[in-house]
């Protein structure tokens, strides 16, 4: 008979529902979803309205710059449509928040290309799968002779094997490759590291 019961955990439907999906987002357990939703709950009603309005304009609104395929909320980002910027250089980096990284330490004047992930053939990952394509129709079709790739991916085992196999496709187009200093430590994020390390690799970077 117990066994049947459904399981009450004290809450208002309402608060449950929010909690489950509060807990969907990586990082955030079951306990720490119930006190953000308490702490919602205590929050003024046009704070939370606010919150509720910001997440659904980003839904709707961002989406990828169909050059460098970073967040934007237009058809090009803010970086892309820069005339200020260096667009004969261009970083790639593994995800948009590495973008971010490097922005932070303000070290950085061309343009970025976001690949959206690794090259990890343990993973069923391919160069097909990721936006190399895209990168190199970029580097034929621009307007401005880009003269060199920086690239930033990750100093991780996939990291290297994408930054290899870039290094080998941009030759053959004439374009020079290069990569991060080893400021960076080798199985770290661009994401997680800080402003000085980042301007550091960016300074000493070398030719693949």
């Amino acid at each position: 008979m117990a066994e049947n019961l459904k399981r009450n955990d004290g809450l208002p439907p309402a608060m449950t529902r929010l909690v489950k999906e509060l807990s969907r987002l990586p990082g955030i357990g079951e306990k720490t979803a119930s006190r953000l939703a308490f702490n919602l709950l205590n929050r003024p009603r046009d704070e939370v309205i606010a919150l509720a309005e910001s997440l659904l304009e980003m839904k709707e609104r961002v989406g990828l710059c169909a050059e460098c395929f970073g967040l934007s909320d237009a058809p090009r980002c803010r970086i892309c449509d820069d005339p200020q910027r260096e667009h004969d250089l261009i970083c790639v980096v593994e995800g948009p928040a590495d973008l971010m990284a490097i922005e932070r330490a303000r070290t950085f004047g061309g343009v970025y290309h976001v690949l959206h992930g690794a090259i990890a053939p343990l993973d069923g990952i391919g160069p097909d799968d990721i936006k190399i394509g895209e990168l190199l129709a970029r580097l034929r079709n621009s307007e401005a002779a880009v003269h060199e790739v920086i690239i930033a991916t990750n100093a991780t085992v996939e990291g290297e094997a994408t930054a290899l196999y870039l290094a080998k496709m941009l030759k053959p187009i004439g374009v020079m490759a290069t990569r991060l200093a080893r400021g960076l430590p080798a199985g770290g994020d661009l994401e997680y590291s800080d402003s000085a390390t980042l301007s550091s690799a960016l300074s000493g970077r070398r030719e693949l």
